[in-house]
């Protein structure tokens, strides 16, 4: 069993959703960034989302663009990515770490010289926002072959006929997108999840998580009892924006906030 499915496995065996924590790799700084990760690792994430920096994030919000911008001004590049999580797989072997990343990045690198890349560094996942399912035959090939799970997308206007081919393709998670739109904190959780959920498990057996928009505890806990696992993102990242004066502060301040938020997914 992969690190993926034994994730989601112990937090099933335990009653609860497993928590996925969304962060940006080199933000705001390499080391500052691995403060956070490592807060989040030890805090009890059960998998770790690891935006790649990018240049035009078409999915992200403010928070998460702005994100993106603190790592690539701060140095961070496609390769030193790969650098990140060969130090937190070092740290932390049985955490699973997920890409959450752009089709551009993948496909300028070589699709599958990238995937073997990613799989040498310790990354057992691939999320790539912007490629259906349809276009993906290489990517899928590639993580077919370097043993690389693959993350596909649910929308709330997904139609059911296209459910079938995302749940034929994904083999790590399907990550079901609760609103339309870009990422980015909320004040309630959207509506229609319990039947999106059930509806899309019509289509596959592994787990469905869900994000965008989740950011307190309340949030948490009402998505974690009808989903296999919660995604908070921006809160986290916020965390990290507001302490960007004060770096040596980032570590100890995600420890406090996921310890918050973690306590939610408990059924």
């Amino acid at each position: 069993m992969d690190r993926i499915a034994q994730a989601f496995s112990r937090a099933a065996a335990e009653n609860r959703a497993a928590f996925v924590a969304y962060i940006c790799a080199g933000d705001p700084d390499f080391e500052s960034s691995l403060a956070a990760a490592r807060a989040l690792l030890n805090g009890g994430v059960d998998v770790l989302e690891l935006g790649v920096p990018f240049s035009d994030p078409l999915a992200d919000g403010l928070t998460n663009q702005q994100a993106a911008q603190r790592a690539l001004e701060s140095g961070m590049t496609a390769s030193r990515v790969f650098d990140f999580v060969k130090a937190l797989r070092d740290e932390f072997p049985e955490t699973p770490i997920v890409f959450y990343t752009y089709y551009n990045l993948v496909f300028s690198n070589g699709v599958d010289a990238y995937v073997q890349r990613a799989k040498a560094a310790g990354l057992d996942g691939l999320l790539t926002l912007d490629l259906p399912p349809e276009e993906a035959g290489e990517l899928i090939e590639a993580c077919n072959a370097h043993d690389l799970r693959t993350v596909f997308i649910v929308a709330p206007t997904t139609p059911p006929e296209r459910l079938v081919k995302i749940g034929a393709v994904t083999t790590g998670f399907v990550y079901y997108v609760s609103r339309e739109g870009v990422t980015g904190e909320r004040d309630s959780v959207a509506a229609n999840i319990p039947e999106a959920i059930a509806l899309i498990k019509q289509h596959t057996q592994l787990p469905v998580v869900v994000g965008f928009g989740i950011s307190r505890r309340e949030h948490v806990a009402e998505v974690a009892a009808v989903a296999d696992g919660v995604v908070v993102g921006s809160a986290l990242v916020n965390v990290i924006k507001e302490r960007v004066d004060r770096r040596s502060e980032i570590g100890s301040a995600m420890t406090a906030k996921i310890a918050d938020l973690i306590a939610g997914v408990q059924r």
